[in-house]
């Protein structure tokens, strides 16, 4: 059906050419042997009058195959038979009248030439038929995708949306605590990174799948934020080159795992934290840090983790593997090409 849904004049005279030859084959078995007790003038009319009964064939074949893929839009097969039965007809009236003056003796009314026509019009008429099944199922199925895919971002964007107010609280904290300190200058250039965190924010929750090197550039400024906020007493190694930056995650996968490192840990001068994001030998973002558990935990639904779990599982259909051995928790992120 793809041949025919993307054919053009070149394809529709392959078409009327092999479908002739299939409809008038009978002729074509007999003619040696027709031509076997033939001579002179009778012969040479056989023959052209055969050439003619092909010829005529191919282009009511052609003509029909393009009004049934093209005009006769109807699913239903009696409704598409009639119409083509009356072009038949009229095609057969018109064989008729150039026989007989082309050849008095052509056989016009025998049961060979009329069982053509009938089976060069159900042929036609299947065609039709199972291309516009063909078509109307293709397009059903791009329907289903395509609502499959609105689906699919619907959930994204109410799982991205999670982020936002989540982020957006323990940032409000991190700003009063500065304001507190009265550090006025670090507390200008927060809020300016955190204008920078919050417009990467919105530009990638449309966005799907986006390159590791935009990750890791976004984290830059989320890194500051977290360096001021912190006095330096959380590091952050970053082991990837230029190719492995090239290769595609969901859009704030990182976001996440950075702030539950902070909100779940002490830090301090006696527990500072190195946050170590490297590929591992999978090809999969490990991002890993030491567990120094806070002597009140924090009371958290899981938010985070939770949901970009369901966004790799959603975008690439994937699984976030999570270990945790009592001294250091890493999470490891799968990658696409």
């Amino acid at each position: 059906m793809k041949f025919l849904n993307n054919y053009n004049p070149y394809k529709l005279i392959i078409i009327s050419l092999l479908g002739s030859a299939f409809i008038v084959y009978p002729n074509i078995a007999w003619l040696p042997w027709k031509l076997g007790y033939l001579e002179g003038h009778a012969r040479i009319t056989h023959i052209n009058f055969f050439i003619f009964r092909y010829i005529y064939f191919s282009i009511l074949i052609g003509l029909l195959v393009h009004v049934n893929l093209r005009k006769i839009t109807t699913l239903v097969f009696g409704n598409r038979f009639f119409r083509n039965l009356m072009i038949s007809t009229i095609a057969y009236l018109i064989y008729l009248s150039v026989s007989y003056s082309f050849c008095s003796h052509a056989d016009c009314f025998g049961s060979i030439l009329i069982f053509q026509f009938i089976v060069m019009c159900f042929l036609c008429s299947f065609v039709g038929h199972v291309y516009f099944m063909y078509k109307d199922q293709h397009k059903k199925d791009l329907e289903i995708e395509q609502l499959k895919v609105e689906n699919l971002q619907s959930r994204c964007d109410a799982l991205a949306n999670q982020i936002n107010p989540h982020f957006f609280f323990n940032s409000l904290n991190s700003i009063t605590a500065l304001v507190r300190k009265k550090n006025d200058t670090n507390t200008l250039e927060f809020v300016n990174k955190l204008s920078d965190v919050f417009r990467y924010i919105l530009k990638s929750e449309k966005k799907g799948l986006v390159s590791l090197g935009e990750e890791l550039h976004f984290i830059e400024s989320f890194r500051y934020m977290l360096e001021v906020r912190f006095a330096n007493k959380i590091e952050f190694k970053i082991d990837i080159n230029d190719k492995q930056k090239e290769l595609k995650l969901p859009s704030l996968s990182l976001l996440p795992l950075i702030d539950n490192i902070v909100v779940h840990n002490t830090i301090d001068s006696e527990n500072k934290m190195l946050v170590s994001i490297r590929i591992n030998e999978k090809d999969e973002l490990e991002v890993s840090n030491p567990i120094h558990p806070k002597l009140s935990p924090n009371v958290t639904n899981g938010t985070g983790l939770k949901n970009l779990e369901n966004r790799f599982q959603l975008l690439m259909d994937k699984k976030v593997i999570v270990l945790n051995d009592g001294i250091s928790f890493t999470v490891c992120l799968p990658l696409k090409y």
